[in-house]
């Protein structure tokens, strides 16, 4: 878990990838691959790669405030990762499927209640966005900044 702000800003530009990947790939499954041109698609994760972590930025400390006000064993980094997941995921996924909804309501157009439509997209994407935010993007993300971020521990070499 990230140690500072830094740290942090890393870790969120990891996991925004990460979800916008996933979710991008999932969402144009949803909607075919067939409308879909390389280039199209480089600019579309790129503009909502951005949205993404502007959400992201103004979400998590709210939902991290939140996330230690519950009663849970704090002792275990595990308990508020989950605390943490159950807290930002649903904002995320209510604030990125209105820009999911406005997307697809500019490139396809929507038939029906917007309402409508707007429901099936959160419940859509929250199916997906929890179990790969927990199981897939979160862990690769904490790897990826144990790794390469955060300063390793080594032991000073003895000279003989």
């Amino acid at each position: 878990m990230p140690s500072n702000k830094k740290e942090g800003i890393i870790f969120g530009l990891f996991m925004c990838f990460g979800m916008v990947l996933i979710m991008s790939v999932y969402n144009t499954a949803l909607h075919g691959f067939s409308s879909y041109t390389v280039g199209n698609a480089v600019i579309q994760f790129f503009i909502t790669f951005i949205v993404a972590f502007i959400a992201e930025s103004f979400v998590e400390p709210k939902a991290r405030k939140f996330a230690l006000s519950l009663p849970y064993d704090k002792s275990k980094e595990i308990n508020f990762i989950v605390a943490m997941a159950f807290c930002m995921v649903p904002i995320m996924v209510l604030i990125m499927s209105v820009y999911g909804l406005i997307l697809t309501s500019l490139m396809t157009g929507i038939e029906g209640s917007i309402f409508k439509a707007y429901l099936k997209i959160v419940g859509l994407n929250f199916i997906v966005a929890l179990p790969s935010q927990l199981l897939i993007v979160g862990p690769i993300s904490r790897r990826l900044l144990a790794k390469y971020i955060k300063p390793s521990i080594q032991e000073p070499e003895l000279n003989v």
